[in-house]
């Protein structure tokens, strides 16, 4: 009896089962990457295992680029010696009492060089000079600064606050303008009473300073009326000295400070 040759058709569907087969392999082989991975959390063997699955999956396969697994080494910065900032030098510790004494003595310079700059108003006692160890006082007419019963400087008074200016320019020493007037009323739009016109006064005395270079942080101005006489207001002599603009110039920088 001839046996009965298989049909072409059954042999391929027996070999069949090597496809399934293959891909099984290569599904088990991916999931023990992946176990393999997880176990260890790794940057690195990250990288790798994106590298493997991606040459598993995707044909033809990429060549697999070196990978750093594991710390980075650490690259300690090196400095030049330009980059070496030095340790701060402690500033020695400061003397009160010669600090004290040094700007005291800034005072009475300054009051030399004030003596030399109105001598001769001094000598005939039109201005006057007084200082101590705190205060340097220079007593000014206000005939010297302002018109009777007005605030506005006249053309001589920018001269006389010129000298004043050049001694006090280049120090810090804190300047309190003090204005003054007599006891004799004044009432107009302008000044309602003499201590409108006495502070007036002391803050034109005061912006006279600062436009010959004085800072004005270094400037107090105040105005105290009739209020502070050094004389009697019931002769014209006494009326005379109590009209008057007073800088006070002080041993300290500090205006608040030094303000009396």
């Amino acid at each position: 009896m001839r046996r009965r040759r298989q049909p072409q058709d059954d042999l391929h569907n027996k070999e069949r089962w090597l496809i399934s087969y293959a891909d099984f392999i290569t599904l088990l082989f991916a999931f023990f990457v992946v176990m393999y991975s997880v176990s260890s959390v790794n940057e690195g063997k990250y990288k790798v295992l994106s590298e493997t699955l991606t040459g598993v999956f995707n044909a033809p396969q990429r060549s697999v680029q070196p990978v750093q697994v594991g710390d980075q080494p650490v690259r300690v910065p090196t400095s030049s010696p330009e980059d070496v900032i030095p340790p701060p030098v402690a500033e020695a510790p400061r003397n009160p009492q010669l600090d004290a004494e040094s700007r005291t003595q800034a005072l009475r310079t300054m009051a030399d060089q004030l003596t030399m700059e109105f001598d001769e108003l001094i000598n005939q006692g039109v201005v006057s000079l007084e200082t101590n160890e705190q205060w340097l006082e220079l007593n000014l007419p206000n005939s010297m600064l302002f018109s009777s019963g007005d605030a506005e400087p006249h053309y001589d008074a920018f001269q006389v606050i010129e000298k004043i200016a050049t001694v006090l320019r280049n120090r810090d020493n804190a300047i309190k303008v003090e204005g003054f007037t007599d006891n004799q009323p004044i009432r107009t739009s302008r000044f309602p009473s003499n201590w409108e016109l006495s502070s007036a006064r002391a803050s034109a005395v005061a912006r006279m300073l600062m436009m010959e270079g004085v800072e004005p942080e270094r400037l107090a101005a105040v105005g105290y009326g009739q209020y502070q006489p050094v004389a009697r207001n019931d002769t014209e002599e006494g009326r005379r000295r109590n009209r008057r603009v007073v800088l006070l110039i002080s041993r300290d920088a500090s205006i608040r400070g030094a303000v009396r």
